[in-house]
C-alpha cells in the first residue's frame, strides 16, 4: 500500500483497555481534551470552504452535557484525549456559543476530499459512533432504554430482566474492480451525478464469505462470473455504517447483462479510458473513496 485508504490510519490510539476505567476517563476529561461535536450526523468544522476540525474544551460545551458520561472516548492522538459528542437534541446550535461564528455544521461527504487525512478520520469515527448510539437508544431484545457504557462503546439494557449488551455495528460491503485484460468493468447508479461511474459493490450476507459475497454481486449486477478474487484494502465508511471490503477479480466472460434495478448502466473501461475520460466516463468515483483507489491502482498497475 502507498498510504492508507481515506477515513483510515489516522494516528489514533483507542486505549479500549481504558474504557472501564472512569476515574481515569474524569481526570482526561479537562481543558487539554479536544472535544468533537456532531449534530443530526453533520460535523462540526471551520468552514465549508477550507474544512478543518474544530476542538472545544469541556469547559466550552458544558452546558451541553449533563456529565462526562455523555462524550464518547475516542482514544489519544498526540497526547490529547480526543471525545466525541451529540447535541442532535438541540435546535440551531450554530447560532449559540461556543459554536456562533466559529464554524458550520456540514454532511462530512461534502468535504471529505478537502480535510486532512487525520482530521477526516477522527471526524468520521465520531460521526460513526454517534450515529449507533442515536440509533440503539432502546434495546431491540425488550424496548426498553438502553445506558451508554465503557465510555460510549457500549450501551445496555437499562431494564435489570433484560439487561443485554449491545456493540457498535460495522455493516460489511464489498467492493470490486473486475478486469479482463486490458478492461474493467464500471456501474453507474440513477442518482449518481451525470457521467460518474464506479466499481461495483453490495453487502455481506449472513453466512456469506467475502469471497462469495464478491461473487455473488457480480453475478447480480453484471450476469459474469469471476475467478482469483483477492483482497486490495479496506475503508470505515461511516456513511452511515459500512466497512468496504475492497477486492480485484478476473472476468471468465465478455458479455455485460446489468440489472437495470441496481444499476443504470454497466460497461467496459480500458486503462487509456480511465486515465484520460471517455466512452461516457464524465466523473471519477470520488477521490477519497476506497473506489477511487481501487481503479487508480489498476489503471497505473500498481
Amino acid at each position: 500500500m502507498r498510504a492508507p485508504n481515506h477515513y483510515a490510519d489516522y494516528g489514533l490510539s483507542r486505549h479500549a483497555e481504558r474504557r472501564v476505567d472512569e476515574e481515569w476517563l474524569d481526570s482526561q476529561f479537562d481543558n487539554s481534551a479536544c472535544v468533537l461535536a456532531v449534530w443530526r450526523s453533520r460535523a462540526f468544522v471551520r468552514s465549508a470552504e477550507e474544512p478543518r476540525a474544530v476542538c472545544f474544551e469541556p469547559a466550552e460545551i458544558s452546558s451541553f452535557l449533563d456529565r462526562r458520561r455523555d462524550a464518547v472516548f475516542l482514544g489519544m492522538k498526540g497526547g490529547t484525549p480526543h471525545f466525541a459528542f451529540d447535541l442532535s437534541h438541540v435546535e440551531d446550535p450554530e447560532t449559540r456559543p461556543p459554536f456562533a461564528r466559529r464554524g458550520t455544521f456540514v454532511d462530512l461527504r461534502s468535504v471529505g476530499t478537502l480535510l486532512p487525512p487525520d482530521e477526516g478520520g477522527l471526524l468520521a469515527y465520531a460521526k460513526g459512533i454517534l450515529h449507533w448510539h442515536e440509533r440503539h437508544r432502546f434495546c431491540g431484545n425488550c424496548g426498553k432504554p438502553t445506558e451508554s457504557r465503557e465510555a460510549g462503546h457500549l450501551r445496555v439494557c437499562g431494564d435489570p430482566s433484560c439487561g443485554v449488551s449491545h456493540f457498535p455495528r460495522t455493516d460489511p460491503a464489498v467492493i470490486m474492480l473486475i478486469d479482463r485484460g486490458d478492461r474493467a468493468i464500471l456501474g453507474r447508479k440513477a442518482e449518481w451525478p451525470d457521467g460518474m461511474y464506479s466499481a461495483l459493490a453490495g453487502f455481506v450476507e449472513p453466512g456469506e464469505s467475502l469471497e462469495e459475497a464478491v461473487a455473488r454481486e457480480v453475478k447480480e449486477e453484471v450476469a459474469i462470473e469471476v475467478a482469483n478474487i483477492r483482497y486490495h484494502s479496506s475503508q470505515p465508511w461511516p456513511f452511515p455504517a459500512s466497512l468496504m471490503l475492497g477486492f480485484y477479480a478476473d472476468a471468465l466472460s465478455d458479455e455485460i447483462d446489468f440489472d437495470p434495478d441496481e444499476l443504470e448502466d454497466a460497461r467496459w473501461f480500458t486503462r487509456a479510458e480511465l486515465k484520460k475520460g471517455g466512452a461516457g466516463l464524465v466523473r471519477r468515483a470520488r477521490s477519497d473513496s476506497i473506489a477511487r483507489r481501487l481503479i487508480d491502482d489498476w489503471v497505473h498497475e500498481r
